[in-house]
């Protein structure tokens, strides 16, 4: 293929493995066929040509030699018996015509003159008309003009149903083509889509592994590869929760300690110290659990009352969070874990927003989409994606006075796509980040 491209233009060469393909079996079987059938037309053009000139040879010479003994008064009698079916002889000059200077004219002079010996020497004229006619005039022995008056058939080597048959093949050995290069890159797409749709925190049906060898030994490195990735993500959400859980009995026994210590400016800050230390850990054991299968059931809430009794929450503590946009109706969910979700994307709003908007509509796939808005910098374009990702902090945002851990957007997603929905960020246009949670 590679080889392919450095000669053919790319408007021109298709972008697809499939076309591409199917592309060059069918050219290559459409010149070959080609090939093939511009043999056998020559190479039947040139027998019947040569039967043609044949027979042309033997019976004029014949006849020729026959008029030139005869009487001049009783060749009138044969020259209708030794005319055949393309051409018949004229006692005379024969009808005026223009000198002929087609190769086909001259084949045919040439095969007469050697027919004859070259005892008399023959002009050929092509005589106007509709129908292709040639006169061959020469002058016997006697000096009487004898004219052939040849009407020169058309050869047709092939068969005229030839060409339909060639069409029609051509038509079918496209169409194996094209089923045999579909059945040969579907197995790419479908491991190029389940590579895409490749997220080992849901589980999935692993690719099939039937057909072709090749194809079901790449369909089981993939699956064993899929189980690599979701086994090592595994194990480093345990080791985080093992740490996490750890920690909490030291944690637990320095505030102690602590407590029991005089009261001076350092235990405040000790206390103070230990405080976020704590709220690290809780947000550590929190992430390793949105990782993993809480256990909860999908179950029918009312959306406007849900969304609302979070919001009445905020603003009962005094919190700057509103309703700007409600749609009625019901939704099929995990209440803990929308609810989880949302508060972690209310809690960032107000962080580095000041103020959160929530707003609920419903998509016009049937989808149902909260989106909650802030008046804060937003994020810069090319690290929206990065801050999807665990402990991640934009240090012009996060610091250790804000308790930001960096696990609040990663626990939303996990949570998210334990509801089989999906959520982004975007900066808005008016400035402010807007983070959109669409579930079904």
């Amino acid at each position: 293929m590679m080889a392919v491209d450095r000669f053919v233009p790319l408007g021109i060469w298709p972008s697809s493995l499939r076309s591409r393909m199917l592309l060059i079996l069918v050219l290559g079987l459409a010149v070959a066929y080609g090939l093939s059938f511009s043999v056998l037309y020559v190479e039947r053009y040139v027998s019947a040509k040569a039967v043609m000139l044949g027979t042309l040879e033997s019976d004029v010479a014949t006849s020729i030699a026959v008029l030139d003994r005869l009487p001049a008064d009783q060749r009138a009698d044969l020259t209708d018996p030794l005319s055949r079916g393309n051409y018949r002889f004229v006692l005379g000059p024969g009808q005026q015509g223009v000198p002929d200077k087609t190769v086909r004219g001259a084949e045919i002079a040439d095969t007469i003159s050697d027919a004859i010996g070259h005892r008399f020497p023959i002009r050929m004229e092509a005589i106007p008309g509709e129908v292709q006619r040639l006169q061959a005039h020469l002058t016997l022995t006697d000096g009487s003009p004898l004219t052939i008056d040849i009407t020169p058939k058309n050869v047709m080597p092939l068969a005229a149903w030839l060409p339909y048959v060639f069409v029609l093949q051509m038509i079918l050995i496209s169409l194996l083509a094209w089923l045999a290069v579909r059945q040969a890159t579907r197995p790419l797409a479908e491991l190029a889509a389940a590579a895409d749709a490749l997220d080992p925190n849901i589980s999935g049906p692993a690719l099939s592994v039937t057909g072709p060898s090749e194809v079901a030994h790449a369909a089981r490195a993939f699956n064993a590869m899929r189980d690599r990735i979701a086994h090592y993500l595994e194990e480093r959400v345990q080791i985080l929760a093992a740490i996490s859980h750890d920690l909490q009995t030291p944690i637990t026994r320095m505030r102690l300690r602590a407590d029991l210590a005089d009261d001076t400016p350092e235990k405040i800050k000790l206390l103070h110290d230990l405080g976020e230390l704590e709220r690290l850990v809780q947000d550590g054991i929190a992430y390793s659990r949105s990782s993993h299968s809480s256990g909860e059931k999908f179950s029918r809430i009312d959306l406007t009352s849900f969304i609302e009794s979070i919001c009445y929450d905020y603003q009962d503590i005094g919190k700057p969070v509103s309703v700007i946009g409600m749609i009625s109706g019901t939704a099929t969910t995990k209440p803990h874990a929308l609810r989880r979700i949302l508060t972690n994307l209310i809690d960032n709003a107000i962080k580095f927003g000041e103020v959160a908007e929530v707003l609920v509509e419903r998509t016009v796939g049937g989808a149902i989409s909260i989106t909650v808005m802030d008046g804060g910098p937003g994020i810069p374009d090319d690290q929206i994606e990065a801050a999807m990702q665990p402990f991640f902090r934009l240090e012009s945002s996060r610091n250790r006075e804000t308790g930001g851990s960096g696990l609040g957007l990663a626990i939303a997603q996990q949570l998210t796509a334990a509801l089989g929905g999906t959520i982004r960020l975007y900066n808005r246009e008016n400035g402010g980040l807007a983070a959109e949670v669409t579930i079904r």
